[in-house]
């Protein structure tokens, strides 16, 4: 379900910190869902200080993911047709038909091994090159956002950590801009299971995946569910980007909300959901949110108008080599250190 307005009100988020979002979801079919899992850990379960049952059922980390996605077209292989023209840093291959991968769908964004630790050194040398001038002393974030903008604005709506110590010591990072997660309110569980069937040999050696196999299954049900959405409007503020820059990365973020809960909630197999009603915002009081189709034109319209902000060509490509070993002994420091700071930004779910 998608309501909203037909237009954007950027002067309310002038002065706001903030702009937070919420939409009740419940399961498509059915009462049970399956929540998020973690290997060490299972699904994620905590209890309120009053006793209420809680569940987070898409993290942080799984939810910007699918967001990202919200801008790609798979059958295509590339951005939906209403943002070409968003730049983007595409990896080839010889001998791969198509794209290898991209900044878009790389867990680390720009930062991809792919793009910077091949033997085409063409985007990292570019990188370097525009951030000259950073090796010492804070590290100018206006400077580093419009560098990031200029490659890839996907990346500054959901962060990016240039670990490398090349690049200013590995010390460029851009948090996110636009977060989400969903949590499951009041929560049982509910156990089911099933068999693996063997038709040939049900009492064959189930080590080596032969014979009948029962499993266990823990699914859940909540007496409400719900996705929150948080767009740091404070530090977009601080970036200093000019005026057509923030409001195109205010239109795109927006539009990832829409997008995702439009099209993007069957989560897994076991957790399809749907929205109820329309996203509400709690801050600022009194916003609206432009409807999918609106947001869509608004960032068709502010990509043309930052084409000057953009690199020379909005698809940067580079060519996947390997490239030669490096010795571990010597990056195991500062490289190896932002590295596990940015295990937060994997695609991991």
């Amino acid at each position: 379900m998608t309501t909203g307005t037909n237009e954007i009100d950027y002067k309310a988020l002038h002065t706001a910190p903030r702009l937070l979002m919420e939409a009740k979801l419940k399961p498509l079919q059915g009462q049970r869902f399956q929540p998020t899992g973690f290997a060490d850990l299972g699904p994620a379960r905590y209890t309120l200080p009053d006793g209420t049952e809680m569940l987070l059922v898409e993290s942080v980390q799984s939810v910007a993911n699918r967001m990202e996605l919200a801008c790609w077209d798979q059958a295509t292989d590339d951005l939906i047709e209403a943002l070409k023209g968003l730049p983007f840093i595409r990896v080839t291959k010889e001998g791969v038909t198509g794209d290898l991968t991209n900044s878009i769908l790389e867990a680390h964004r720009i930062n991809s091994p792919y793009i910077l630790e091949g033997d085409d050194k063409g985007v990292f040398n570019k990188l370097k090159q525009d951030a000259a001038g950073m090796e010492a002393g804070p590290v100018n974030v206006r400077s580093l956002a419009k560098l990031v903008m200029k490659y890839d604005p996907n990346a500054v709506v959901h962060g990016v950590f240039l670990a490398k110590s090349d690049l200013a010591g590995g010390r460029l990072r851009l948090p996110r801009l636009l977060s989400g997660f969903i949590e499951a309110f009041d929560v049982r569980p509910a156990e089911s299971g099933g068999v693996k069937n063997d038709r040939v040999d049900p009492s064959g050696d189930t080590k080596q995946g032969f014979g009948n196999v029962p499993f266990h299954r823990t699914e859940f049900v909540a007496k409400e569910i719900k996705a929150y959405f948080n767009l740091d409007l404070a530090l977009l503020r601080g970036y200093g980007l000019h005026e057509n820059a923030t409001e195109l990365l205010i239109a795109l973020s927006l539009f990832k909300v829409r997008r995702f809960l439009s099209t993007g909630l069957r989560l897994r197999t076991a957790c399809d959901l749907e929205m109820i009603d329309d996203v509400t915002v709690t801050r600022p009081n009194g916003f609206q949110i432009a409807d999918e189709k609106a947001l869509l034109g608004e960032c068709k319209q502010f990509i043309g108008r930052c084409k000057s902000l953009f690199a020379d060509h909005p698809i940067t490509e580079v060519k996947w080599k390997p490239g030669k070993k490096k010795d571990t002994k010597k990056t195991e420091g500062s490289e190896q250190k932002a590295v596990d700071e940015n295990d937060q930004e994997e695609k991991t779910e």
